[in-house]
């Protein structure tokens, strides 16, 4: 049975501060600071940017509104949070504290920022956060060793975490639902953005990133950064990748629809049966690296299918054809970021564990373990630039053009979900959120 947030939460805070115990050992310091973060401001203008909070104080505090608060642990103490609740009415404070989390928690209120200063305990502090944090006598150090232990570990989710994003992908869900019948009614890409905005009542700054939603050929743009207010008289593909969030931490999911069988639609069906392989390949030892290289091969797989490369696949894989229509990683950890930190670090002491030669965008080169969670993502599109590449190159000549020609004008592929590993068969909290709505 599922734990009780307030007693998973506690669970979590144990195993949070059991975590940093150990990296302040490493590192040398009695204290560890925590700075939410402060406000930016466009340049020459009052107008804040919108606030997204240090990933490392969210991992303690569900607080995603709340710049100039503080996190302070000292091993054998009641972890503290400084709370900044300002006397302002021009803008909306936070609530006082409450809920399950306050009770893992010596609070403190301030009105003022500098006012943490007097709060924070003094002596060898690891203090994480960016330099415009700094308060008198506190300055961001960010030690090496202490990041390298915590973003090691934080690739592991406790329980806790886990129910937290499987609510993200709960919220996530309908807006795909809702931006594939958009699609399908002939809206246009802002039009599709909005509707999936309604359907996960989200605003825009609230996302975790920001929606790639391509119609035809803008699917080929892997990251597609526009939404075309005009529909195209009638779109044949879309490709939407759009994530949600919840208490800060992030999905991360893509689907591409055919608005018509034939060709495309073959596309995407037989991506999908390849990325479905793929998730049900995230067990505790796999080597995400060779994941990455088996993606390659069956996506190649695919294009031999389908009468677009008549290559061996092995062949694509070591000449780099595959590269020109999977182009980019398997996928990347995820949780309290999109791109989650520690995707290439070889022990919680820090090391680097390299991509596989060929394979510059790779994310993540662990070996998976129970309580990560991964995105994979793989994919196929038609990019003019690349596909110039090819047909100037020594496999020309292999490459069926004229299925690619027939192709181009869809962009291309791209199905993604996030799934955890566990001790057993991993557990796709994409799937299972699209299945609870179904």
């Amino acid at each position: 049975m599922p734990q009780e947030p307030a007693a998973a939460y506690r669970d979590h805070v144990r195993t949070l501060a059991a975590r940093c115990d150990r990296a302040l050992e490493r590192g040398g310091f009695d204290h560890l600071l925590i700075a939410a973060g402060v406000e930016k401001y466009h340049f020459l203008d009052d107008h804040a940017y919108p606030f997204r909070s240090n990933p490392h104080f969210l991992h303690w505090a569900p607080l995603v509104h709340h710049p100039h608060s503080w996190i302070a642990y000292t091993p054998g103490s009641t972890p503290l949070l400084v709370y900044y609740q300002p006397d302002d009415y021009w803008h909306l404070p936070p609530d006082a504290p409450s809920g399950y989390w306050t009770e893992a928690f010596d609070i403190r209120v301030i009105r003022t920022p500098d006012e943490a200063a007097a709060l924070l305990p003094k002596g060898r502090a690891a203090v994480i956060g960016e330099a415009d944090a700094a308060l008198p006598g506190i300055e961001p150090n960010n030690p090496q060793a202490v990041l390298d232990h915590l973003h090691y570990h934080r690739a592991f989710k406790t329980p806790y975490e886990l129910a937290l994003m499987r609510q993200s992908q709960r919220r996530a869900v309908p807006g795909h639902l809702a931006a594939r019948q958009a699609f399908l009614d002939g809206a246009s890409e802002d039009a599709i953005h909005r509707a999936y905005l309604a359907a996960t009542a989200h605003s825009d700054l609230d996302l975790p990133y920001g929606s790639i939603v391509g119609l035809d050929a803008h699917g080929a743009t892997l990251h597609y950064q526009y939404k075309q207010a005009t529909a195209p008289a009638r779109a044949r593909s879309l490709l939407i990748d759009a994530g949600a969030d919840h208490l800060g931490y992030a999905t991360d999911i893509t689907r591409t629809w055919a608005r018509e069988p034939g060709v495309f639609a073959d596309l995407v069906d037989a991506v999908e049966r390849e990325e479905l392989a793929l998730c049900d390949a995230v067990r505790a030892g796999a080597d995400y690296k060779a994941l990455h290289l088996e993606a390659h091969l069956r996506l190649s797989g695919v294009l031999r299918a389908l009468d677009i490369v008549r290559m061996d696949p092995a062949d694509m894989v070591a000449t780099g054809v595959s590269a020109t229509f999977f182009p980019h990683g398997l996928g990347h950890l995820i949780g309290l970021q999109v791109h989650d930190v520690g995707g290439f670090l070889a022990a919680e002491t820090g090391g680097s564990i390299a991509r596989p030669d060929g394979h510059p965008f790779l994310r993540l080169t662990r070996v998976l373990e129970a309580g990560m969670v991964v995105t994979i993502e793989p994919g196929l599109y038609f990019i003019d630039t690349l596909l110039a590449r090819l047909r100037e190159g020594p496999h020309a000549a292999a490459v069926n053009w004229d299925a690619v020609d027939a192709l181009r004008p869809y962009g291309g592929v791209r199905i993604e979900d996030d799934v955890a590993c566990t001790e057993a068969a991993p557990e796709n909290l994409t799937r299972d959120a699209f299945a609870e709505v179904a």
